[in-house]
């Protein structure tokens, strides 16, 4: 049996639990994100992964932290294989905007003690193990797993998201000229707003208020611009309409790991226009905006730009470009034979 842990349940761990249970048994163990519940979930873990152990092969964390501290130990004692999935926070030292585990003290010493002694280490981007960042000038540029830990010698190998592209389609429906969707959860909290790249897309329209734009993930965010429409957490049948009414997907993001929204709005064939940032340049590739600054005149010209090209031709692309590199099966397989699942 397989214990996967992690901080808190996404779709990102639904999809993988979906890819391993054909194969495996997998028991998911929700850990905590808030501080002052850490000593009741530590010592709740341990009971756990000891009352688990007679049936555990191997333990698989998603993301380094508090949360896979003791899977490690378990796995360097007891002589089972213990794989971090590395997503984002857990690569990235940014505390000029508040984000980051190499920014606290303590979860710093969690996330390096623990992939320094995991078995493996399987990051969604090439960005997360060594990247010389330059998106935001204010920020460090060394950052990445290797940058942060330099005596890293854990084995890394890098396995992208993948999406279902049967589920995720454009559905033929007419789309609003104009309009830009962004989905992010959190983003109530200013510095979440801004690793998400919210003040950009504030900044953006307010310079054009016959733009309309639409915030998806939290309810609470409130917008300063009466073109934003915001709205909570959807079902992805409802976030599936919603992709297909717009004509843009914005992911801005100061920083990024491999953003499964992006995906699943490409998929959807909207028109992706990110940030230089994380996984965001390989996703887009040609099929849409790249924007290599944090710059907002920058960013205006690069729209008026596409606005005057065949917009359903990189609609096209960008839902193509999902199908081919970044699908369900090409994930699970890699998946799979990383934990020696399948052969």
């Amino acid at each position: 049996m397989i214990l996967y842990t992690f901080p808190v349940r996404t779709a990102f761990i639904d999809r993988d639990l979906e890819m391993i249970r054909p194969v495996a048994e997998i028991k998911p163990l929700e850990f905590t994100q808030i501080p002052v519940k850490l000593p009741f979930y530590f010592i709740l873990q341990f009971l756990q992964l000891l009352w688990f152990l007679p049936r555990t092969s191997q333990y698989l964390c998603f993301f380094g932290g508090y949360h896979s501290v003791l899977p490690v130990w378990f796995g360097k004692v007891f002589g089972k294989k213990c794989t971090i999935q590395a997503g984002g926070t857990d690569c990235i030292n940014m505390p000029e905007i508040g984000y980051g585990n190499f920014r606290k003290k303590w979860l710093r010493k969690a996330t390096v003690y623990s992939f320094k002694n995991c078995s493996l280490i399987l990051p969604v981007a090439e960005a997360l193990v060594k990247q010389d960042y330059s998106y935001d000038s204010q920020i460090n540029p060394k950052q990445g797993l290797m940058n942060l830990i330099p005596d890293l010698k854990t084995p890394i190998q890098v396995i992208p998201n993948g999406f279902d592209t049967d589920s995720w389609r454009d559905l033929g429906k007419e789309r609003k000229p104009f309009s830009f969707i962004s989905v992010a959860t959190g983003t109530s909290n200013p510095s979440r707003a801004i690793v998400k790249g919210y003040d950009l897309i504030e900044k953006l329209a307010e310079h054009h208020p016959d733009w309309s734009f639409t915030l998806v993930g939290d309810s609470d965010y409130l917008s300063p611009n009466s073109n934003v429409k915001v709205f909570g957490k959807m079902k992805p049948a409802e976030l599936l309409d919603l992709y297909n009414s717009h004509q843009f997907y914005l992911q801005l993001s100061t920083s990024e790991g491999f953003p499964n929204a992006l995906g699943e709005a490409m998929a959807s064939a909207c028109v992706p226009i990110g940030s230089a940032v994380g996984a965001i340049p390989e996703i887009i590739g040609d099929s849409g905006i790249v924007l290599a600054k944090k710059e907002l005149t920058l960013l205006e010209n690069q729209i008026f730009k596409l606005l005057n090209q065949d917009l359903a031709a990189f609609s096209q692309k960008a839902s193509l470009r999902i199908l081919k590199l970044f699908n369900f099966e090409k994930r699970k397989k890699a998946l799979l034979e990383a934990l020696n699942l399948i052969n």
